[in-house]
């Protein structure tokens, strides 16, 4: 996802990135959310489909050594 570095990320650096990462993760879901309710998608089915996005997403994220 990110690319290797010579130098270790300063503790600054990865948070930022972290709080960018997770901005995505916010967007996406919200654009999903958004498809779904334009298509008259159950109100229940989308909650699902945005929690569980949010949450593999965010899992992805918060385990990954590069950030």
């Amino acid at each position: 996802m990110v690319p290797g570095r010579e130098r270790r990320r300063t503790k600054i650096e990865r948070a930022f990135m972290r709080v960018v990462a997770t901005g995505g993760i916010i967007g996406i879901a919200a654009i999903l959310g958004a498809a779904l309710v334009s298509q008259d998608v159950a109100g229940w089915i989308v909650g699902l489909a945005v929690g569980l996005t949010s949450v593999i997403l965010a899992a992805l994220l918060w385990s990954s050594r590069q950030l």
